[in-house]
């Protein structure tokens, strides 16, 4: 990275699915904004709380003893509605 940013230990845990939460916001960002539907706010809201859900489930999982198993949960959830933003913008711009 350019800027070498540093991640404190404690939320090095935490990184990759907050991540992957960012990226969900952003591509069902991008695929409102090809629905003609994107409303800003909206947008905000939904990048935050995706992160912060997210970290709490994986922070919950790590408490009680099961936090693989929820930051695999997550991350299917996740990536399944990364894979239907991403399928959904491609058959805009593509129509296929």
């Amino acid at each position: 990275m350019a800027f070498g940013p540093t991640v404190p230990a404690a939320l090095q845990p935490y990184l990759p699915i907050a991540v992957i939460a960012a990226l969900d916001a952003v591509f069902g960002g991008v695929r409102a904004k090809l629905d003609r539907i994107f409303d800003d706010k909206q947008f905000v809201i939904s990048f935050i709380s995706n992160v912060l859900v997210a970290g709490v489930i994986v922070y919950l999982g790590d408490q009680l003893g099961v936090g693989g198993q929820l930051s695999t949960g997550v991350v299917v959830v996740l990536g399944v509605r990364i894979f239907g933003n991403v399928a959904a913008i491609r058959r805009h711009l593509f129509r296929a």
